[in-house]
């Protein structure tokens, strides 16, 4: 959550999707699930997101033919987003459609957020909106990106990146993951956890974790990060360390490194850091206004470290977090 939207999270924010030729259809549903359906979850009848999805032509074959897309509206609706979902598709080296690229660079141009999911980076990159930026899209097209657009910053081991008014996800189920970012960036930690467990999904992979998890066949099956991960949620105010996770899993801290990384694609020490941040938050959204007790109940120590922990992870400091996701703003609140 580097730098916040300049939406308010009161309004309904409104998402459109470009569905063009060849595109995958998994994508596109994750933007219907994550924006265009309400959220009983959310203990109130409000619709933070209104989707509209929106064709170049009529009739728009998906990926393999699967099915045509039709009698959704036109590329104007572009006009009135607040936030452009670009979804990605197989032929990446097939240039977009000259009214497709038009539409992203005019929806960019007057400020609208504008997001692209898995190979959807390619469309962005062609309309001229990545030079120089940094962006990810799926490693398997990494090098062939590298070759048609070598002045993007183009990060391939990551989930996705929040570059501010442009993100971009690597791949298919990463767009879930940059979905729920956008969700902890316009409504709050405390939000985007109660959408995630309505999906049944994990609440919160870090951006910079990688997309390709390398997992080698072991000689017996290892054990599952699951308990240990409950485990130490429910002591993030006590002073746990690598070596304490470690201990609780009777392995050594070396081991429980490389399960990490097999099983996360992150390190014990980013793990259980992500955690008290995320924690600091919700305590911070719930009403806390003493940085001491958020700071020890938090397991980040000192008002100073959260400080600086909360301003990395959100580009906020706490008084502006609680400023804008605090108890009582907006409209979208869980009881």
């Amino acid at each position: 959550m580097p730098q916040g939207s300049s939406h308010p999270a009161s309004a309904t924010h409104r998402v459109a999707v470009i569905v063009d030729e060849g595109t995958n259809p998994f994508e596109v549903g994750v933007a219907t699930e994550l924006f265009g359906l309400p959220r009983p979850e959310l203990g109130k009848p409000c619709a933070p997101y209104r989707v509209t999805l929106c064709t170049p032509t009529p009739e728009v074959p998906m990926n393999h033919g699967f099915f045509t897309m039709t009698g959704v509206a036109g590329l104007d609706a572009v006009d009135g987003a607040d936030t452009l979902v670009v979804p990605g598709r197989p032929d990446n080296v097939v240039p977009r459609a000259e009214a497709v690229l038009d539409a992203i660079r005019r929806t960019h141009a007057r400020g609208a957020r504008v997001v692209s999911f898995c190979t959807g980076t390619f469309a962005l990159a062609e309309a001229g909106l990545l030079d120089g930026r940094r962006a990810t899209t799926h490693w398997m097209w990494a090098d062939a990106f590298r070759e048609l657009h070598p002045k993007v910053l183009l990060e391939p081991d990551v989930l996705f990146v929040d570059d501010g008014d442009v993100l971009t996800a690597a791949g298919s189920a990463a767009a879930l993951d940059l979905g729920l970012h956008l969700w902890r960036r316009d409504h709050g930690a405390e939000v985007a956890n109660a959408v995630s467990r309505r999906l049944v999904f994990a609440a919160h992979r870090d951006g910079g974790q990688r997309q390709f998890v390398e997992r080698p066949v072991p000689p017996v099956p290892a054990e599952s990060l699951g308990p240990l991960l409950a485990w130490a949620q429910e002591r993030l105010d006590e002073p746990l360390t690598v070596a304490d996770l470690a201990a609780r899993a009777a392995v050594s801290p070396a081991t429980l490194h490389r399960r990490f990384r097999a099983q996360l694609g992150t390190t014990p020490l980013a793990w259980l850091t992500g955690e008290r941040v995320a924690l600091a938050c919700r305590l911070i959204e719930r009403g806390e206004e003493r940085l001491d007790v958020v700071a020890a109940r938090s397991g980040l120590g000192t008002a100073a470290n959260l400080r600086a922990r909360l301003r990395r992870e959100t580009g906020l400091s706490p008084s502006a977090y609680r400023r804008r996701f605090g108890t009582g703003h907006g409209e979208v609140l869980v009881p």
